[in-house]
């Protein structure tokens, strides 16, 4: 599988299974998302999804994959420390804003900040068409928070210091896509760098959240350990996704193809959550599809 992956670096093939990757890991992230939300406190739903993947992954780091170089190091310090700063405004701004408006701005934020940190670190550009593509697709984005905003009633009177924690964690979306790339292509091997990600990731959460647990009624935590082994096979599939797509494609273009994942989250919430999708809703999502389309086409 390594090599596999090795040799179709700098490939066309290469590009369209980063495509894949992409495609795939925005619709998973949906998924992801989803399993954040909803009676469970939003830190402890995380703590839940980090010490599953934290666990599955320690036998393959220790175990399977070759050891990471020595100047592998400092890079996963400083993977450790975006991601806690991520995952901590993250939570934050699902505390106090609806998990509708709060995860299109994130959402929103994260590829137009990718794109620039992309230009700064990896020397990629997108040409005018794919800049007007990227814009369609925040109107897109943006317009479903806004949408959202103006017609729901839960959270009114924290919305503002949400929407500011939205728009800080999508910087954060940005500086790990970018910072992750640049970690995943500095290893001779990508699943290194992945097992080593998912098993110093699973850390923080836990340990952090743990007075949490202690007050939690016990008949809530087995719920919330089923939602967290699923949630760790998501992340697996969905972030280590992302994470091979900016290996062997452009990050910036990986990192857009992503944030459709905001069409992916209302389609969820239509079919399985009961919230409504009227034409209006309709209409943003086939303009997030489109900019898509158009960043990918004109590329």
């Amino acid at each position: 599988m390594t090599e596999w992956l090795i040799a179709l670096e700098g490939t066309q093939a290469g590009q369209n299974v980063a495509l894949a990757f992409a495609l795939a890991a925005a619709i998973l992230h949906a998924v992801f998302g989803a399993l954040q939300k909803g009676r469970h406190d939003p830190w402890l739903s995380r703590a839940a999804i980090d010490a599953s993947y934290g666990l599955m992954a320690a036998p393959f780091a220790l175990f399977v994959v070759p050891w990471p170089e020595p100047h592998m190091w400092p890079i996963f310090a400083g993977v450790f420390l975006i991601h806690v700063a991520y995952k901590v405004l993250q939570a934050m701004a699902y505390s106090r804003g609806a998990y509708t408006v709060v995860y299109p701005v994130v959402r929103g934020t994260g590829p137009l900040f990718t794109v620039i940190g992309a230009w700064l670190l990896f020397g990629e550009t997108f040409n005018a068409w794919q800049w007007a593509g990227l814009v369609v697709l925040l109107i897109g984005i943006y317009g479903f928070a806004l949408y959202n905003m103006r017609t729901i009633t839960l959270d009114r009177d924290t919305m503002v210091p949400a929407l500011g924690l939205a728009v800080a964690t999508g910087f954060f979306v940005a500086l790990y896509t970018t910072y992750d790339a640049y970690g995943i292509r500095a290893t001779a091997d990508p699943f290194t760098f992945l097992a080593w990600f998912f098993f110093i990731d699973g850390i923080f959460m836990p340990v952090w959240t743990w007075k949490r647990w202690s007050r939690l009624p016990r008949d809530q935590i087995a719920g919330l350990m089923r939602r967290g082994i699923v949630g760790g096979l998501v992340a697996f599939a969905s972030f280590g996704g992302i994470m091979l797509a900016t290996r062997l494609g452009n990050v910036g273009q990986a990192a857009v193809l992503r944030e459709t994942s905001t069409v992916f989250a209302a389609l969820i919430g239509w079919l399985m959550l009961g919230e409504r999708t009227g034409p209006r809703r309709l209409a943003l999502m086939a303009l997030i599809a489109a900019g898509a389309v158009i960043v990918q086409l004109a590329a």
